[in-house]
């Protein structure tokens, strides 16, 4: 059975074609991926060994003779808890200890006329530790509803 369109030739005599094509364009595509694959794989072993070269050279460009020496150095460069250059660099503080002294003070800045912020720069506590301070002692009015 065989259709004809308007231009007076049949899709049916087509399909053989383009089913071969179709494979054909696979396979060249497989092939292509192949290739791809392969060539990745070379980049990724010429970055990896130009890494290695930089790594290897890095004590001579800081003056040391080995990795070793260069392992050493940078483990005598520990903070506090042997975490290494985090320890410097970590920006977490520590908790402030309230104690009653501090209650005392902050009850007699706020007296004074000082904001939260003031109170809690001047004893280095935090504006919201200066607000429970204050709500604790009864000198904020809880907020009307």
């Amino acid at each position: 059975m065989h259709t004809e369109n308007t231009f007076g030739w049949a899709f049916d005599s087509l399909l053989p074609c383009f089913v071969y094509h179709r494979t054909m364009n696979i396979a060249v595509l497989e092939r292509k991926i192949r290739r791809l694959e392969k060539a990745r794989e070379r980049l990724v072993a010429k970055a990896q060994a130009q890494s290695e070269q930089k790594l290897l050279a890095l004590p001579k460009q800081v003056g040391l003779r080995s990795v070793a020496e260069l392992i050493a150095a940078l483990s005598g460069l520990r903070g506090k808890g042997g975490r290494g250059l985090a320890a410097k660099t970590s920006k977490k503080r520590k908790r402030a200890k309230i104690t009653e002294a501090t209650r005392a003070s902050v009850k007699k800045l706020a007296g004074a006329g000082k904001t939260g912020a003031q109170i809690a720069r001047a004893l280095k506590i935090s504006v919201p530790s200066v607000q429970n301070i204050k709500k604790a002692l009864g000198l904020v009015q809880a907020r009307k509803r």
